[in-house]
């Protein structure tokens, strides 16, 4: 491939899509969100999570894990941000993951190292490094000790719980969903192919299997805008399967997220971005 181009200055209003913006305004509305960010920090929960990072997987750098720790350090310079510290970490089930509010740091899993070439794990590596550079790591690495806190507080989430913490718990996984879509177009950024964005999409939705080699990405695009497009009996279920059980994911359907990733391309905003039109960030 082509050498990828660095996008200096480039701030993150860049690529945050509007409905991570208007999510994240909607849970800074809830009146029990600043009580349990106050509790995170002072059990030093971020410092925790770092620490457990760093005790149960290996850190990449210049004589570890050297592809890892150059496919990042390539990713940060295209985005124009310091950095994070990169890690590797045993885990049958493909996935990776940013956290560190005062040290940022990316954790990928073997399986998913295993999944995706190197070319796939620029997107991967970008998708992250979005979530860092967007300034999502605070209210992600709240989401997932959600629980803990609300237990330190003394509100319940489970059975008859206040409406408080269940308006919370909704709103925290609304936003969450919404901020993966700004982190695939940072991704989309780093990789520089739509192609090759949806293809790591397409690999990480089927998962490790001997038959990778048949997958097809024009199919599963027609999948994705199938999906997107269906009838009135399909729309219904869709709606009930957010109200049954995606309401509280972390992340959007993947197809809802391949076709949000390519609708974003078609509207020419990939392209502005790579021409550099956009309000330069300024120098830290």
């Amino acid at each position: 491939m082509a050498k990828r181009k660095i996008l200096k200055g480039l701030p993150a209003e860049a690529f945050v899509a509007d409905t991570d913006h208007w999510a994240l305004n909607k849970l800074k509305k809830v009146p029990l969100l600043p009580t349990v960010v106050q509790k995170f920090y002072e059990v030093g929960l971020d410092r925790w999570l770092y620490c457990f990072n760093m005790a149960t997987s290996v850190r990449c750098g210049p004589n570890q894990y050297k592809t890892l720790y150059e496919i990042t350090r390539e990713s940060s310079a295209i985005l124009d941000m310091p950095m994070p510290e990169v890690y590797i970490g045993s885990n049958p089930f493909p996935n990776a993951f940013a956290g560190g509010v005062e040290r940022p740091y990316i954790t990928l899993r073997s399986s998913i190292v295993e999944t995706l070439s190197d070319e796939e794990l620029y997107h991967l590596i970008g998708h992250e490094l979005g979530h860092i550079k967007a300034g999502h790591i605070l209210y992600m690495s709240v989401a997932r000790v959600l629980h803990p806190l609300l237990d330190l507080i003394g509100r319940r989430t489970f059975g008859l719980g206040d409406v408080a913490s269940v308006g919370l718990l909704i709103a925290l996984y609304e936003w969450f969903r919404q901020a993966e879509i700004s982190a695939d177009r940072a991704g989309l950024l780093v990789s520089q192919s739509l192609d090759l964005s949806l293809d790591t999409n397409l690999r990480m939705t089927a998962g490790p299997n001997r038959l990778s080699h048949e997958m097809n990405r024009d199919a599963f695009m027609d999948q994705a805008r199938a999906y997107q497009e269906a009838g009135l009996a399909e729309s219904l279920g869709k709606v009930l399967i957010f109200l049954l059980m995606s309401s509280m994911w972390t992340h959007p359907m993947p197809v809802h997220r391949a076709q949000e990733l390519e609708q974003w391309v078609q509207a020419g905003e990939y392209d502005r971005v790579m021409r550099g039109e956009y309000a330069r960030a300024a120098a830290s």
